[in-house]
Order: structure tokens, then C-alpha cells, then sequence
């Protein structure tokens, strides 16, 4: 991982992808622009978290049925506030709206899609562990404008995201994005005293094959002998093979991805018999997996749904679940040879 470059704002780094791209407008750059914006209001209010009235539960639940924070409210709000104006957007869909949110009739309208998780990890809001905001952009395929029928033109595989990221709020803010095409992933970390994000992780390439994996075992009972014999695998101790490997699990999508991708290795939030309801997955397959997806390929990854990749997979519905496994390409290779029944 290069860490040439330092200095370079996020601004001038979308300008110069921009302009090598000569079909660009202009308006991928606004759109982006704006959303870093955002991302730095709900970064101060993160930082002072435990100052102010914004901890805890609002008493209500989302679409999801949890429990909805007070800063989850709050972030949701603002990246809608903030995006719903810039006139590049046909509509947006968040973790925390059951239904497509449309563009007001005073603003413009573009053609592009954000997907969203506002606040991923925000069950540990209340215990200062990092949390995130993941991101997905498409671009519109039909010519439609009805809210009622643009959800066709959001259900769209992953592969066909124009760009993909995150931002970590922790020990420092950081945003990882790629506009994908080859052009990499790229870590830019906020600088509070310029009050910029500026390139701190240049052409991020996560390893081949990693020595941790990061995956709930409170679930063990709940697996099946599939993913019980792939967790084991993980734990056995074989020298040759590198084994047993480090368990490091966060409950925080983004944190335990963020480590994953600088330092190697796997997660995996397998399906489960837990939740009737949740037996195909748990996470969100528009608003987190096709964006981690997305950047993980970029840095020479791969994420699979233990069957085969992620971005391939064609959404039938906007709060699609779905397993996930992603990482250190060897690893999710491994995973899947597990899951889809190719090794026992």
C-alpha cells in the first residue's frame, strides 16, 4: 500500500479523475463533493457524542425492526438534506427509509442514485467503538422520472455501481472510495485543523491471503455444517497453512472491513437459523455489500455470497439481505469452496 502523495485533497482527486475522463460533466464531482460534506457534519457529531443529547434509542425501530438510534435519525437526515438539492439525483435509497426517498419538486433532478447506510455500526454508538457511513452510486438506465417507477432502475447488480465507498469515524475520520474501472482504491483521512479530507492510503491493495478472520460465534449454534466446518477450518492448528488464524471481530461492518482491507484477512456474516426471518443473511445487500464489494475488488479482493460473487448477484427488492463473505481473495475463495459444498 503506497502512502506517496499525502497532501492531495479528495477535491483535487476527483478533479483529476475527472478530467481524464472526457465524457465527465461535472456533476459525479458535485454529487460526490456534497456527500463528503455531509460526512464531516456527522463526523463533529459523532466526536462529541457522549457530550450531547444524541446517544441511545429514539424508542422506535426502522424498517430493519431494530432499534433506531438518535444518531442514526440524525445522520439519515443529513445526507438527505444535503444530497436531496445538488440536482444531480433522480432519488435516493437509505437503510432507514422503507421506501425510495424522492427528490423535492424545487430542486433539479440528475441521473444518477445514492444508496446509503447512514450510520452502519450503531449499536455501538453508546460505547465509543467506530462506526461508518457506506455508499453506493448508479446511474439511471431508463428515461423514467415517477418515484413509483424508478425502483427498477435502482435494483440494479453491484457491478454496475459508477462509484463505491465509506467513511469510518473512529480514532480518525477516513473516506476509502473508488470510481472502479481499474483506477483502485484510494484512503483519505480528515484533517480537523484544515478541516479537509486529505490522501493518506494511496492505491490501497489488501493481501492475497490473510491471518485473520472476523465473524460472530455467537451464532455458532445456529449454522450450518457447511459454515461450522469452514469456521473450524479457520481455528485448526496447521502450521503449512498458516493456521490457526487470529479471530477479530468488531460488530462494526465497516471497522472490521476497514482493519480486513489495510491488514488481510476474511469477514463473514454467514446465514443463519436465528432469525426466521433473516435465513437468507442479515446485512443489506444494496446499502452494504455491493459497496464493500465493490471497493475490495478494486484493492484485488473478492466478495462472494458463499455461492459466487456479490456483484453479480440481481436485486429483486431494495432491503435485500444477503450472507457475505469478503476479503483477501484467497480467503473468500476458501469460504466459498466451503459454503457452495466444493470442499468438505
Amino acid at each position: 500500500m503506497a502512502r506517496r502523495g499525502v497532501g492531495i485533497t479528495i477535491t483535487q482527486h476527483i478533479l483529476n479523475q475527472q478530467r481524464q475522463n472526457p465524457e465527465a460533466t461535472g456533476g459525479f464531482t458535485t454529487l460526490l463533493n456534497e456527500l463528503i460534506v455531509a460526512a464531516k457534519v456527522i463526523s463533529r457529531e459523532v466526536n462529541k457524542a457522549g457530550l450531547a443529547d444524541i446517544l441511545g434509542a429514539t424508542g422506535r425501530t426502522n424498517v430493519q425492526d431494530e432499534q433506531v438510534q438518535k444518531l442514526d435519525v440524525f445522520a439519515n437526515q443529513v445526507i438527505i438534506e444535503r444530497m436531496q438539492h445538488v440536482g444531480q439525483l433522480c432519488c435516493m435509497g437509505s437503510e432507514e427509509n422503507a421506501d425510495l426517498i424522492e427528490i423535492p419538486s424545487q430542486y433539479p433532478k440528475g441521473n444518477y442514485i445514492i444508496v446509503f447506510d447512514p450510520l452502519d455500526g450503531s449499536s455501538n454508538i453508546d460505547v465509543n467503538v467506530s462506526i461508518g457511513t457506506i455508499f453506493g452510486v448508479y446511474k439511471k438506465k431508463s428515461d423514467e422520472t415517477d418515484i413509483d417507477m424508478l425502483l427498477n432502475d435502482v435494483l440494479q447488480p453491484g457491478v454496475n455501481q459508477v462509484a463505491a465507498g465509506y467513511f469510518i469515524y473512529g480514532s480518525s475520520t477516513m473516506m476509502v472510495y473508488t470510481t472502479g474501472n481499474g483506477i483502485g482504491a484510494h484512503g483519505f483521512t480528515l484533517y480537523p485543523s484544515v478541516g479537509e479530507f486529505l490522501l493518506s492510503h494511496e492505491n490501497i491493495r489488501i493481501p492475497e491471503k490473510g491471518k485473520t478472520y472476523s465473524v460472530n460465534e455467537g451464532n455458532y449454534t445456529y449454522w450450518d455444517e457447511k459454515t461450522v466446518a469452514l469456521v473450524d477450518y479457520f481455528k485448526a492448528k496447521d502450521k503449512d497453512s498458516g493456521r490457526p488464524y487470529t479471530s477479530r471481530y468488531v460488530g462494526s461492518l465497516v471497522a472490521d472491513f476497514h482493519r480486513n482491507l489495510l491488514k488481510g484477512g476474511i469477514f463473514m456474516y454467514p446465514a443463519d437459523s436465528k432469525d426466521p426471518n433473516k435465513t437468507s443473511g442479515k446485512l443489506r445487500l444494496m446499502v452494504e455489500a455491493n459497496p464493500l464489494a465493490m471497493v475490495v475488488r478494486e484493492a484485488g479482493g473478492y466478495a462472494s455470497d458463499g455461492n459466487g460473487p456479490i456483484l453479480e448477484i440481481d436485486p429483486s427488492e431494495l432491503h435485500q439481505r444477503t450472507p457475505l463473505y469478503i476479503g483477501s481473495r484467497e480467503d473468500v475463495q476458501l469460504a466459498e469452496e466451503f459454503i457452495s459444498g466444493r470442499r468438505g
